[in-house]
Parts: C-alpha cells; sequence; structure tokens
C-alpha cells in the first residue's frame, strides 16, 4: 500500500471492498422453494376490476383525441429520463437556515431547545423523499451543554456536485427486463450481468434474500431507474434507505458520533449513506491540507482496488462534512462501494453497513486506517513529513479498543 498523503483523509483502505478479494471457487446457489413473481399484466388488469379489452379502448380512446401512449415495458428509458432528479451542485448547498441560527444569540437558540428541534427536523426534511419511512434521528447530548453538532453541517443524502466534476452518466445505465423481482439465477438479467462485471463470481447479487451482504469485498449494483422489476426485487436496498434507529450523540472525547437504537443491529445490514459533496483530486488535496489544520477532516479518496485497473489512481473524493462516524480500532461498520443511478464507475456511493453484529446502543465506527500490512506500519513514520506531525489532525486515538494503535491516520 502506498505512503501516507500531503492531506489526511479517508480511502478505500478505510472500507471493505478497498483490497481485491481472494479468488474462491465458483457456487452456484440453489432455491428451496419456487422463487415467486408478482401476476403478469392480464391478471393485474383484472385484479384491477378492468379487463384486457376494456384497457385497450381507454388506450385507444386517448391515443385517438390526440394523446400519446406510453408503454413502460418499451419507453421507460424515455420516460425515467423525463423524471430524472435535477443534479445536486454544490454551490447551491442550502445555508440560508444556518445563517439565520447563527446570527441569533446563544440564548435565543438555547430557548425551549429551538436549535435543537430545528436541527432534528431539518434531518426529516432533508431524508423524507428518499427513506420516507426510515426511523427519526435524534440528537442526545448527555455530555454537556452543546445543543447539536456544529451548525455548519448539512445532514443530507444527496451527493453534492463540486466543481469539475462530471454530472451523473444516465445515457450509459442499462436496466434489466425482468417481470416482478429479479431472479438472482437468471441468465438473461443485465443487473445480474453488471455485477458479474463487477468481478463478482459468487453467482446472482451480492445481497441475500434478507437484504444482508453475502459478502464485503465487492463493490454493489443495485438495479436502478431504467429497470423493469418490480420494487420488492431482492435487489434494492440502499435505495429503500436505511431501516434501522440511529442516534447522533455527543461522547465525552471524541465530539459527535453515531449510535445504534435500541435494538440489537446484525451483521451485514445496510446502515446509511457516508453522503456528502463530490471533489476533483486537486480541490480534495487543497481542502485536506487546510483541514488538517483545524484538526478535521472527512475526506474520502474513490480509490476502490476495482476502479483504474487497481492502480489506486484517484479521480474523486468525498468530503462528507455532515455528522460523519467515529474512528475506531476495532470497528463494528464498513464503507462499501455502490452503484445504482450512475453509469461512471468512478462514482460510486459510499454505503455504510455493519461488520458484525451491534448492540443497543452500541457507537457506530469505521477505520480510518484500513487494514495495514507489516510494510505500511513499517515506513509510517519514515514517510511522515515533519509539518504534517504536528497538525492538530495527528491527535491520539480515543476508541478506546483493546487493539487501538494509539492513532487514527496512516
Amino acid at each position: 500500500m502506498s505512503g501516507p498523503r500531503r492531506s489526511t483523509r479517508l480511502t478505500s483502505g478505510s472500507a471493505s471492498s478497498s483490497v481485491e478479494p481472494p479468488e474462491q471457487p465458483i457456487t452456484r446457489s440453489r432455491r428451496s422453494q419456487p422463487y415467486i413473481r408478482t401476476p403478469s399484466d392480464d391478471v393485474a388488469v383484472s385484479q384491477g376490476g378492468i379487463s384486457r379489452d376494456a384497457a385497450d379502448a381507454f388506450t385507444k380512446a386517448f391515443e385517438d383525441a390526440g394523446f400519446e401512449s406510453l408503454s413502460w415495458s418499451t419507453d421507460r428509458k424515455r420516460i425515467a429520463a423525463e423524471f430524472t432528479p435535477l443534479v445536486p451542485l454544490a454551490r447551491n448547498i442550502p445555508h440560508e437556515l444556518h445563517d439565520r441560527l447563527n446570527s441569533l444569540s446563544l440564548g435565543a437558540r438555547y430557548a425551549g431547545n429551538m436549535q435543537l428541534l430545528i436541527f432534528e427536523a431539518e434531518i426529516r426534511a432533508n431524508t423524507a423523499r428518499d427513506e420516507p419511512r426510515a426511523p427519526p434521528i435524534l440528537i442526545v447530548n448527555e455530555v454537556d451543554d452543546e445543543l447539536t453538532p456544529p451548525l455548519e453541517f448539512y445532514y443530507s443524502n444527496l451527493m453534492w456536485h463540486g466543481e469539475g466534476v462530471p454530472e451523473p452518466d444516465h445515457e450509459n445505465l442499462h436496466g434489466c427486463d425482468c417481470v416482478g423481482p429479479c431472479d438472482p439465477l437468471s441468465r438473461t438479467c443485465a443487473c445480474v450481468k453488471r455485477q458479474r462485471e463487477c468481478k463478482w463470481d459468487r453467482g446472482g447479487f451480492v445481497y441475500d434474500k434478507k437484504g444482508k451482504l453475502r459478502a464485503t469485498e465487492y463493490p454493489i449494483v443495485e438495479c436502478n431507474m431504467h429497470c423493469a422489476c418490480s420494487e420488492d426485487c431482492m435487489n434494492r436496498v440502499v435505495q429503500n434507505g436505511r431501516q434501522h434507529e440511529i442516534a447522533i450523540c455527543k461522547t465525552p472525547n471524541k465530539g459527535w458520533g453515531v449510535f445504534a437504537g435500541p435494538r440489537k443491529i446484525a451483521a451485514n445490514s445496510y446502515l446509511g449513506l457516508y453522503a456528502g459533496e463530490y471533489l476533483t483530486h486537486s480541490e480534495s488535496e487543497a481542502r485536506g491540507r487546510l483541514y488538517n489544520k483545524f484538526g478535521r477532516t472527512y475526506l474520502f479518496d474513490l480509490d476502490f482496488w476495482h476502479l483504474n485497473n487497481g492502480t489506486g489512481e484517484v479521480k474523486y473524493c468525498v468530503d462528507a462534512y455532515h455528522a460523519g462516524n467515529n474512528h475506531s480500532c476495532d470497528p463494528n461498520c464498513i464503507i462499501v462501494a455502490c452503484y445504482i443511478n450512475e453509469a461512471n464507475l468512478d462514482k460510486p456511493l459510499l454505503t455504510i453497513f455493519t461488520c458484525r453484529d451491534v448492540e443497543p446502543y452500541e457507537e457506530l465506527c469505521f477505520s480510518y486506517l484500513g487494514q495495514l500490512d507489516d510494510d505500511d506500519e513499517d515506513d509510517e513514520e519514515d514517510n511522515e513529513e515533519k509539518d504534517e506531525k504536528d497538525d492538530a489532525v495527528y491527535v491520539k486515538c480515543q476508541c478506546g479498543a483493546p487493539n487501538c494503535r494509539g492513532k487514527m491516520w496512516k
């Protein structure tokens, strides 16, 4: 692995799919029961009380009146293009509410817990569209009198595009033609093929039927907006949003962190997105040097093993400016690259999954260091620049794990 960068940042070494997995024999999964599909068009029409003949008559009537008839099976790419969401640009990140709060006196913001209530309401508003059924995120501080994380944090699941970062590639995005949920054993499903093209060699999808990861070393390729499969397809997990309760809590010596709710979370469960702003490599380098001086950075290099022929070349970086997860030398979470409505492999979503069972109210952490080999540990001290050692970000690790290395960065 390479030596330290000019600025500290997270890399795919902090993620699950950072190291190319070992070769394993290909296995074929078997079903104990027939795979159940949703009803055909004819049955669905009859269940709605409208016969196929009547439906065709309605279609003909609209066409005779001058309306164009569209079919999802033949026109879905055109329909999807009509409803493609606008590209979130970093220059348009909202800040009016935060500016207004910052202009108020401390007493006014604390009155009636106003800042806390607004902060929680903003999180609900920012995530209502993409995960409407997710449990609410609470802000908890039993350590001091700080009401919320710093107001510059903007909690959102959107990926904002900075200057020089290309828009999502929808033109080259291909969907499946499956009827009902996708069959992981299908030889014709386009999404099974796309997953296999991302080095997956275990058949079917990365998910099992319960939506849990079957392996953590591989990128995820989910069904997308061009797919004909149903919403209950087993290959739609991240896009269905967070299912587990979490809270943002103040810690005694590590600032704010993310914690599990009152229920145990099983290993390989989806928790949420490491969302933020896509940056070019040059912009991330400049920000990294500045962030180091202030002792904080949420920069994550998109240098996964399956990109750029495994060269480690970095094209883009994610700056996750909202309340990110804390570091631990004994993490219970991992970050996995995921693709949904994006054909550009250089711009994956960063998805957070548990890597072991998580107990109620346990802090959710991943390792900023990733998996170090012997050469990395031997070369760390030799390769660090003197001025970087004095930066505020190089504080001693406070994770408290039995195997704590004493530091958070390479």
